[in-house]
């Protein structure tokens, strides 16, 4: 009997130490996987010249690829990869500094953090096609941009006014995004005027946990289509306005807050209907 029980206890005692071993194992795992921010690091390879301007620095780089494969971190290490990808580094980097770039490459599984970074993405395709399918035929352009491969970084468009195709490259949106990161503006509005085309243009950029900024959503508004076309031919505002509220199908639900609800039934119309 005796036996039995110091057996039993041995066998419990096995099971309590495999427990706190697989413990300890999954502590030091997630502290591995998590690691520091690149920016932390001075050898983030981005500088701010005298007209406060960011840009890439590719001997920041080649420093911090060394860095990063002399020591291991897999938060800095996959954001490193995104940013050579972003900056075309393959083609750009010339011998010994290449070799070091393909090694951390595939220290850091470039083509996995690559591969999440479009299967991420994903997601935000299906928002950008629902968006643009409630404003067709309005010149109001919205796409997405898959900036882990600026070369080819138009990844998807909907209502398309400006004339590009899939796979386009938006190589000077990188660091623009970079530029408003730096002084944490997430959004901006801003003009654009192309010879006689003219846009009011909002980017908002799409970042991911440990990896940084991997994507960003654009809508890009034909400003003369609206100003000179619609807002003078009523027929073309009657259009406009028709795309703008065209629905599929009707719900029986409130989305009004009490007090808005009470004033709907009492006969308000609108939102400025007092």
């Amino acid at each position: 009997m005796e036996s039995l029980i110091n057996i039993g206890l041995s066998i419990i005692a096995s099971l309590i130490m495999l427990g706190f071993g697989y413990i300890i194992g999954r502590i030091r795992e997630r502290k591995k996987q998590k690691g520091t921010p690149l920016e932390d690091y001075p050898f983030y390879p981005f500088k701010v010249n005298e007209d406060h301007i960011l840009s890439f620095d590719m001997d920041l780089f080649n420093q911090a690829v060394n860095e990063l494969l002399k020591k291991t971190d897999h938060q800095a290490g996959r954001q490193l990869v995104l940013i050579g990808e972003q900056n075309n580094v393959k083609h750009l980097l010339k011998n010994p500094y290449r070799d070091r770039y393909h090694k951390l490459f595939k220290k850091y599984k470039g083509d996995q953090v690559l591969d999440e970074s479009i299967n991420y993405l994903k997601n935000y395709k299906r928002i950008v096609q629902h968006i643009g399918d409630s404003f067709p035929d309005s010149g109001i352009e919205i796409l997405l941009h898959n900036l882990t491969n600026p070369s080819k970084a138009l990844y998807y468009i909907k209502n398309n006014v400006t004339g590009r195709n899939i796979e386009s490259p938006a190589t000077n949106l990188v660091l623009d995004l970079k530029r408003r990161n730096s002084k944490n503006e997430d959004k901006i509005n801003y003009e654009l005027n192309i010879g006689s085309r003219k846009f009011k243009c909002t980017t908002i950029p799409i970042y991911k946990e440990k990896d940084g900024l991997i994507g960003a959503i654009c809508i890009n508004i034909d400003y003369n289509y609206i100003n000179d076309d619609v807002r003078n031919n009523p027929q073309l505002m009657n259009s406009f306005l028709d795309s703008i509220v065209k629905t599929d199908m009707v719900l029986n639900e409130n989305i009004l807050s009490k007090p808005e609800f009470q004033k709907a039934q009492e006969g308000k119309r609108h939102f400025r209907d007092f």
